[in-house]
């Protein structure tokens, strides 16, 4: 039997994320809390420590329902205080040990210690969610450190505050009105980085504006760099490499020119006199038809290091993208192993490559990117995608933690077994000493910031493993739901259920066994499997899953594009024979005959209709699982959520109703037993796609 949600005074419109921090409704545990928790002590002067001992008093109130002081000096008579400790001081080691806490009962109190400031918050968020997640705190012993050094969002904002691919609002930043006036949003936005461990954001599109490199608009990041840095968060810029002959009033971009390297080291200079802990660029060049280094014959290594070199001696970093792709390819799949692999060793210590997680777009599935283990010589940085944008934007309800572990745990084989992706990213497979993974972010100016208020868990889920990928996706959902939910146990462990199906329910009603890239252009939203006309090729969705006759699915074997060969020979061989081949993959790299039999004794056609079939139904399921919990969840948010899923419903059948029609010109296979033919025709199919897309 669920509880009913606590009454509030006004309905959860979910600003505060997870960091609620409401009263601790069971008394006994309140109590013990209290006990534990009689007074604040802190022994250090840093700016991001005095940050920790302020949410440390913020999240204590709320939840134990009165203040807690702060104490000039801890007082040894005094029992339940607990103490801040900064063991910085002559302490060596990484930037990511650094960062690590430890929380431990020593007597009759309870100490946050850590080699920095930051590890001292990050110390304090993580024994608040002890708290909130209703754990013990009587003995407490945790010890932990980042695997992972640089943990950054990336923002795909626009000066005139659009968001690219942004489902939730406008931008958060307010350029017109910076750097006079600093929205109290940043500062929210910045606890809330901060509590699940994220230390660095880059705040603009990839698709840059030379714009943010003018003194105008250093100043107003210069105000935002102000506002992140007491939680310990640095600030990067994405740059627009012709910036040199727009802003800079240079012939050139040549990254090889003398007057363009002076330009980016005086550029480079600039902005670190204004902003001292700077975090670096972030670039994306030669891609999609932005300039880059190829434009002048030099190659990303070249360009990259350039920037490396502007940076000189400042502590930065430059984040050079690997989503590079060419029109005319016999295989996009291919082409930034092409460009990059060969580039290996080349990169200043300066840089890191950033790769998404597989080899064409952040697809609903995708397998790992074949450059993770192929570049041993080079840091690399895992790039996913928290903003829905082939994910049913923010109208489905997509849990993304399982596709991030998915390719974490992926294993390259590149050094034997266990050579995972994770391995790879964090640095420890090729004894690298700097690391990275960046998170494309989902927040706009939405009230709840990510639209779909399901949809923060995928940017919480982001922070917990960008810490420690080993947590499981059913752990972190689990925190998250008692956090920003409801911790009444059966409505908990449903929550947590849906939350840990829903992907691959998604996966299932829209492109199962392997298909991919089939949405609508431009948008990318709904399905279009039959587009065959686009800007180039391989937008077109016929250029993957290549329908004919004779069956479905992209041939990258030996016989094909050969892209399977880009794999360690560990990985070919498990997924180089169509009979043996995961499912998950088989059309990623084999085209399979519609009557081929699978392993799961259906046919191919009749498995791939069962899939849209039963996906498109597994969405009435989780209506009625979260039909289940509304006694025990807020009411605006559930009636929020259940609206959505209704819409999700409605547009699972469209996907299936969609993708079964078209494939079924092909299969000319009747719809398998026990499913009743969709009760529409292609072409109502098609005439409804066309006017979503507004063609």
């Amino acid at each position: 039997m669920l509880v009913a949600a606590a009454p509030r005074c006004v309905a959860d419109d979910g600003y505060r994320l997870w960091l609620k921090y409401d009263l601790v409704a069971d008394a006994g545990q309140r109590a013990q809390y209290r006990s534990a928790a009689q007074f604040i002590a802190s022994n250090g002067s840093d700016a991001v420590l005095k940050t920790a001992t302020t949410e440390l008093q913020r999240g204590l109130q709320g939840l134990l329902g009165q203040p807690v002081p702060l104490l000039a000096k801890a007082e040894s008579n005094k029992r339940g205080i607990l103490l801040l400790i900064d063991a910085s001081a002559n302490v060596s080691g990484s930037s990511a040990s650094r960062a690590g806490f430890r929380i431990s009962t020593q007597g009759r109190n309870i100490l946050v210690t850590g080699r920095s400031g930051a590890g001292i918050l990050y110390g304090v968020f993580a024994l608040l969610r002890q708290m909130q997640t209703g754990q013990a705190i009587a003995s407490l012993n945790i010890s932990s450190s980042p695997r992972i050094q640089y943990r950054l969002l990336n923002h795909w904002d626009n000066p005139n505050g659009t968001v690219e691919r942004g489902y939730a609002g406008s931008s958060i930043w307010k350029w017109n009105e910076l750097p006079q006036r600093l929205d109290p949003r940043y500062t929210d936005y910045a606890r809330a980085n901060a509590s699940i461990g994220l230390n660095g954001v880059a705040i603009n599109n990839v698709n840059a504006s030379a714009r943010y490199l003018t003194p105008e608009y250093i100043e107003k990041v210069k105000a935002l760099a102000g506002v992140m840095r007491p939680y310990g968060i640095r600030v990067y810029l994405s740059v627009f490499w012709a910036a040199p002959k727009v802003i800079g009033g240079l012939k050139t971009a040549d990254p090889l020119d003398a007057q363009v390297k002076q330009w980016w080291a005086a550029k480079a200079d600039e902005i670190y006199q204004q902003i001292p802990d700077f975090g670096g660029f972030l670039v994306k060049a030669n891609s999609e038809g932005e300039p880059g280094p190829q434009d002048y014959g030099r190659n990303h290594a070249e360009g990259a290091n350039m920037l490396a070199t502007a940076l000189g001696q400042h502590d930065g970093i430059v984040m050079w993208r690997a989503f590079v792709y060419k029109a005319g390819s016999a295989d996009r799949f291919k082409q930034a192993y092409e460009e990059f692999k060969p580039l290996d060793g080349q990169f200043s210590p300066k840089v890191l490559v950033q790769v998404k997680n597989g080899p064409i777009d952040f697809q609903a599935r995708e397998p790992f990117h074949p450059l993770f283990g192929a570049m041993p010589q080079t840091p690399l940085v895992l790039e996913v995608q928290l903003t829905q944008e082939y994910l049913g934007m923010a109208t489905h309800w997509v849990y993304l933690a399982p596709l991030f572990k998915e390719c974490l745990d992926s294993d390259t084989q590149t050094k034997g077994p266990g050579s995972t992706v994770a391995r790879v990213v964090d640095g420890s497979l090729d004894q690298h000493r700097i690391s990275g993974i960046a998170g494309v972010a989902n927040i706009g100016t939405d009230r709840n910031w990510t639209g779909h208020p399901m949809g923060q868990a995928n940017w919480y889920a982001f922070g917990r493993l960008a810490w420690d990928y080993t947590l499981t996706s059913k752990a972190i959902a689990t925190e998250w739901t008692k956090m920003t939910l409801t911790r009444e146990p059966q409505a908990v462990a449903t929550i947590v259920d849906v939350m840990d199906k829903s992907r691959d329910i998604y996966v299932r009603y829209t492109t199962p066994l392997g298909l991919h890239h089939i949405m609508g252009q431009n948008i990318h939203y709904g399905p279009e499997p039959w587009l065959a006309e686009a800007g180039r090729p391989d937008w077109t969705a016929v250029y993957y899953h290549k329908a004919d006759a004779e069956g479905l699915g992209f041939n990258r074997t030996a016989t094909g594009s050969n892209a399977l060969a880009l794999y360690s020979p560990g990985v070919q061989q498990a997924w180089g024979d169509p009979k043996t081949c995961p499912l998950n993959y088989l059309l990623w790299f084999h085209h399979v005959g519609w009557q081929q039999p699978l392993r799961t004794g259906r046919t191919l056609w009749n498995e791939l209709a069962t899939r849209y079939y039963t996906g498109a139904d597994s969405v009435t399921w989780m209506q009625q699982r979260w039909a289940s919990v509304q006694p025990a969840v807020d009411a605006a948010l559930h009636a929020d959520v259940t609206a959505r899923l209704e819409i999700q419903r409605r547009e699972a059948l469209w996907w299936r109703d969609a993708c079964v029609l078209y494939f079924q010109t092909y299969s000319k296979q009747p719809i398998p037993v026990p499913f009743a033919p969709p009760t529409r025709t292609l072409a109502e199919v098609k005439t409804l796609v066309d006017l979503y897309q507004l063609k």
